[in-house]
């Protein structure tokens, strides 16, 4: 659904707002207040809906949303002196007072909200389908089914600290899952050590692959895509170049073919990683706003507040003893000759300002892979975020590829210069 006013238009499908053609950046919830503002134009909107919505009915000051509303206002060049925009009726709630033209977009397009922490589900009725299999050693691994059920399968591999319950109804994931879930049926899973999955198990890079080979025995999954996001990328690769008869296509995003313990690093790379270990030896799980503050930086120094603290809450779901095990065995990822192995088509993604996995190695995992494509993306997040327009892209990109249509840009050239 597109929503037209004034000089703006906010683009649902694409979880977009523009002005004049042009992408703004809006926060999650101020997205999410202008969606439910616009989807419900012709009539006032009481305070205690939007917190409801929005906020899934936790307990939020009348500050809280003052404050987004502003934003909002200010975004779209409006103010609570003029209010030619959004109009307060005090006492009871906002609506919106200019003219609004429904441009339908496809059918059964919904609009999408982003509640804020731990609020709602996945759209407009969603669910998932938690169940669980045993990998080869026994280990009960939790995985998830959701989207389009019967759609052709898209199987996501695990990656570095993941919770079924908590994704689903994240302000950080939420957008992934419903994206990822159109024309497919998703498939996620916890891996050992992590969310529903057995909190006591072996942790290694050969147990990870062998864990997806159990989800996918479980589903019967004859032919399938994988997505691989971080270092859920070098989990796709090694199946792929095992399962070569399997794999149908593969999305790489944000992902590497080595682990920082095995990369060529200056000093200052290797004080980094080094900080990382100690940082969550020192303040994993805990509610240390220096803890939060570093690693919101480091995954979305572009999220807001909430996002950085739901990253910091999700931490408390993962004993600290395992995500130590888990730094410590992707620091020492090596699979460059399964790269070279791959034989289904690739497309592979990377944000050029992402701190935690550098643009240059998602560029050099490209380029080990015969054919695949790769697209650069407008970004700093190492997690996209759904009002950045290199969500929107991202999207675009991997529907296209997915279907076998080819992607919007022109092909990259990944290949590594001559050292």
């Amino acid at each position: 659904m597109v929503y037209e006013f004034g000089e703006f238009a906010l683009d649902t499908r694409r979880h977009e707002l523009r002005r004049g053609g042009e992408p703004q950046h809006l926060e999650p919830q101020v997205y999410a207040v202008l969606c439910h503002l616009l989807e419900h134009h012709e009539r006032l909107v009481t305070s205690k809906e939007l917190i409801d919505e929005v906020w899934g009915g936790r307990f939020v000051t009348p500050g809280t949303l003052n404050s987004r509303i502003k934003a909002l206002r200010q975004a779209l060049g409006d103010d609570g002196a003029s209010q030619r925009v959004i109009e307060t009726v005090r006492g009871r709630g906002f609506r919106v007072v200019v003219a609004v033209r429904t441009v339908a977009d496809t059918p059964g397009t919904r609009v999408a909200t982003m509640p804020g922490n731990g609020a709602g589900a996945v759209g407009t009725g969603a669910r998932q389908q938690i169940q669980f299999c045993r990998a080869h050693d026994g280990v009960r691994i939790a995985y998830a089914k959701s989207g389009d059920l019967g759609a052709p399968p898209l199987v996501k591999p695990a990656n570095w600290l993941t919770h079924l319950e908590h994704d689903w109804n994240s302000p950080v994931w939420r957008h992934w899952l419903t994206e990822l879930g159109r024309g497919h049926t998703l498939i996620r899973y916890d891996a050992r050590g992590c969310g529903l999955s057995d909190p006591d198990a072996e942790i290694s890079f050969e147990s990870w692959v062998r864990d997806l080979e159990a989800v996918v025995d479980a589903e019967r999954l004859e032919r399938f895509s994988l997505l691989g996001i971080s270092q859920g990328c070098a989990v796709a690769i090694a199946y792929a170049a095992r399962h070569p008869e399997r794999v149908d296509k593969l999305v790489l995003y944000g992902g590497y073919a080595v682990g920082r313990g095995l990369r060529s690093m200056s000093p200052q790379e290797e004080l980094e990683r080094t900080l990382l270990q100690k940082m969550i030896s020192v303040g994993w799980g805990r509610d240390n706003p220096a803890f939060t503050q570093v690693f919101g930086a480091l995954f979305l120094p572009e999220g807001t507040p909430e996002q950085h603290q739901w990253f910091n809450d999700l931490a408390k779901t993962m004993p600290k003893e395992n995500a130590l095990r888990v730094r410590r065995t992707t620091d020492v990822i090596d699979i460059r000759p399964d790269a070279a192995a791959v034989r289904s088509p690739a497309l592979v993604l990377h944000a050029r300002g992402d701190a935690m996995i550098p643009f240059e190695i998602g560029r050099q995992l490209a380029a080990l892979i015969p054919g695949a494509r790769f697209v650069p993306l407008d970004s700093r997040n190492h997690v996209l975020l759904e009002t950045e327009p290199a969500w929107a892209r991202f999207v675009d990109e991997v529907r296209a590829f997915l279907l076998g249509a080819g992607g919007a840009s022109r092909e990259c050239d990944a290949n590594p210069e001559p050292a």
